[in-house]
């Protein structure tokens, strides 16, 4: 972004580790400061502006809307982090790495999904039907009144399986593609995605290129994750073979194109089979899913996650060295 060489790299490779370990020590950033929740309030602000009774009319500024809220938000980052990067040495490279970091990791959240996923397993280890339930509505829109336990667990580890890829892989694979401003980039496409990017008459003019976009940018990441995460279950004593036959029969059971592939995979490695009602069934049908469960996906997530900045990001970031910038 600011020059390919080894200083890049480095201060490159410093911004994601110390990101990652801001998020393992400190997890989500309060709602209060938190670049998401600024980014939905601007949402709701201009998807009233951009209604209109010409559907026409009503797409282009759901594109409008997208790329306005897009800039809004990247644009700041990239400035931010340029006049950083060119302040005197030491201070300049230190403050760019400290901030870049700080910023980047406010686009993933690794702890964030144990945060409430963690008290659902505690609340059903109790026999606390209940208290899983209150917990349910931070991970999806499902009515939890309706779900007993195998659906409760079920969502949450379908939960976790589909973050894995639009919470923490795909911002990352941004990051080693465009920097800081890319995975702010990504978030806002997907966090557009979670409140306008629905196919009824409210949304399906002014969210349908967020919707676009959304697919667009989960549709390599959601792959990659999905296939490391048959080869962490390998590492972490799963089953990895159930894991990579489910991951093929599978993949493709769910509406969206991308989200199939780590639901799938989840569901083969731990022997279980998820199922949203009416929707779609991953996985064969076999033992009685338990609590014990969701902190087994959790283990998969995370070790997805380490192997993806692995084996994806570093040599994404060698190559923009060694082939864009030689």
């Amino acid at each position: 972004m600011f020059g390919f060489d080894l200083f890049w790299f480095v201060d490159t490779g410093a911004i994601f580790v110390l990101a990652f370990l801001i998020d393992i020590v400190l997890g989500e950033y309060p709602d209060r400061i938190h670049p998401t929740i600024a980014i939905g309030k601007l949402v709701v602000y201009l998807k009233a502006k951009a209604k209109h009774k010409n559907a026409r009319i009503e797409k282009v500024n759901g594109i409008l809307m997208t790329l306005c809220v897009i800039i809004t938000f990247a644009l700041p980052v990239f400035v931010l982090l340029y006049v950083l990067k060119n302040l005197p040495y030491p201070f300049g490279e230190i403050l760019y790495i400290i901030v870049g970091a700080v910023l980047f990791k406010a686009t993933f959240a690794v702890s964030g999904m144990g945060q409430y996923t963690k008290p659902i397993a505690a609340a059903l280890k109790q026999g606390d039907l209940g208290g899983a339930r209150k917990w349910l509505p931070y991970i999806v829109r499902r009515d939890p009144n309706s779900l007993g336990e195998r659906q409760i667990i079920s969502a949450a580890v379908e939960s976790i399986a589909e973050s894995t890829t639009d919470g923490i892989t795909a911002p990352f694979f941004f990051f080693a593609l465009l920097g800081v401003p890319g995975a702010f980039a990504y978030r806002v496409i997907n966090t557009l995605d979670s409140m306008v990017g629905y196919k009824n008459e409210t949304y399906k003019n002014i969210g349908w290129f967020s919707a676009k976009l959304d697919t667009l940018t989960n549709y390599l990441p959601a792959r990659l994750t999905a296939y490391l995460m048959v080869g962490v279950s390998f590492v972490l004593g799963e089953s990895w073979r159930m894991s990579w036959h489910i991951l093929q029969r599978d993949k493709h059971k769910t509406a969206s194109p991308n989200a199939g592939y780590t639901i799938s995979a989840m569901a083969g490695a731990l022997g279980i089979q998820l199922e949203k009602l009416g929707y779609y069934k991953l996985g064969d049908e076999g033992r009685y899913l338990s609590w014990g469960d969701i902190g087994r996906a959790l283990r998969i997530m995370v070790g997805t996650s380490v192997l993806f900045g692995l084996v994806i990001v570093l040599p994404i970031l060698v190559f923009r060295i060694f082939i864009v910038g030689g």
